[in-house]
């Protein structure tokens, strides 16, 4: 079983990559985060303002990106599959249907691994450059000529590779760039400014340690990427590339938005902030409200239950305001934080998965 759970998920992912879509959205989200070094000069606070907005808008690019992604890859993996019927081709043979769907969404899953580490390592070459602020800034020569020369050499082998050996360009091209962009900031880690070494522990302890925040928070912020990307797959079992893509995105902001939903209705009804859950539902039928009042907020809580509560991965508050996710009140160091986050990403995915193995089971593939 677990040799044609990596055999699938293995196809799986060179299928992913190969798909055109792939390379076209990681080279818009990679750009998008370059462009954010000039956007973030425009904003209200000027000095480290802007590098504070550069953070908050690369932290919510790269998660964007990553969804788009999953949406797109999962329905060309899973319901492109279903709907020309070559899911038959596998089922139909000793390979039973949820080591089929598992081994789609692993597959999945490293793909859109490999671009988010794209993308997370190109964030990190911006945040190493900065903001300029002033024509008078100097540029972060390494950053520059190490993360685009490295971009050139990925896409030039990836090409030579595909006019002398016809391997597939853009697999090639998309291996190449992740490899590339990790040898360009290792490289930057060993490099300051003006091309002089330094210690690669440089950056992470300047400033306060806040690249070890964004790190971090990257990391929370995968897990919830991870989760959408199970989303995604359990949506392509059922629904086409379009729906699959509006759905996702609709939970994506639903879970966004679903804790300050229930806390709307825990201030409608002057409940204090550390209610729990069940203790604001019985609330709501004990309340002197209307009928119509009581659905709304049961409809609220009940959406909170169900939706997963994306706001428990984003760390952009906690590292605008400089509070640190690694360390308690007393400034000691304690991941239980981070631990509790990634085990409820941990249910929350296994209970995705069980319902995608459920919906897939009664799918009609014939």
């Amino acid at each position: 079983m677990f040799r044609q759970l990596f055999t699938i998920a293995r196809n799986t992912f060179v299928e992913a990559i190969r798909q055109p879509v792939f390379p076209t959205l990681l080279l818009v989200g990679g750009l998008w985060l370059i462009l954010n070094v000039f956007w973030a000069a425009y904003s209200m606070e000027p000095g480290e303002g802007d590098n504070k907005m550069m953070v908050d808008i690369g932290l919510a690019t790269v998660p964007t990106f990553c969804l788009l992604l999953a949406a797109f890859t999962a329905s060309g993996v899973v319901t492109d599959e279903i709907e020309n019927k070559t899911v038959l081709t596998v089922v139909s043979k000793p390979v039973n249907r949820p080591v089929f769907l598992l081994g789609k969404f692993f597959g999945v899953a490293a793909a859109i691994a490999l671009a988010f580490w794209t993308l997370a390592i190109i964030f990190l070459l911006t945040i190493r450059h900065q903001v300029m602020q002033n024509a008078g800034d100097d540029l972060d020569y390494p950053v520059i000529v190490l993360g685009f020369g490295g971009a050139l050499v990925a896409l030039l082998v990836a090409l030579t590779g595909n006019y002398l050996y016809r391997r597939p360009f853009t697999s090639t091209f998309v291996v190449l760039l992740a490899v590339a962009m990790t040898v360009a900031y290792a490289g930057v880690l060993v490099f300051g400014k003006e091309w002089a070494l330094q210690s690669p522990l440089t950056e992470f302890t300047e400033h306060h340690g806040k690249l070890v925040q964004i790190a971090v928070g990257l990391g929370l912020i995968f897990q919830a990427v991870i989760v959408l990307t199970a989303v995604a797959v359990m949506l392509s079992t059922r629904l086409g590339q379009v729906m699959t893509l509006v759905v996702s995105i609709g939970v994506a902001l639903a879970g966004m938005g679903s804790n300050s939903l229930s806390g709307w209705v825990n201030q409608k009804l002057s409940l204090p902030r550390d209610v729990g859950v069940y203790e604001s539902i019985a609330a709501v039928f004990t309340a002197d409200i209307t009928w119509g009042a009581m659905f709304t907020y049961l409809a609220a809580k009940v959406a909170y239950l169900l939706l997963p509560n994306l706001q428990f991965f984003w760390p952009a508050d906690a590292i605008s305001q400089e509070n640190s996710m690694i360390h308690d009140l007393g400034g000691n160091f304690t991941l239980l934080p981070v631990l509790g986050v990634t085990g409820y990403g941990l249910l929350y995915l296994i209970v995705i998965l069980a319902i995608a193995v459920a919906l897939f089971q009664r799918r009609e593939v014939g």
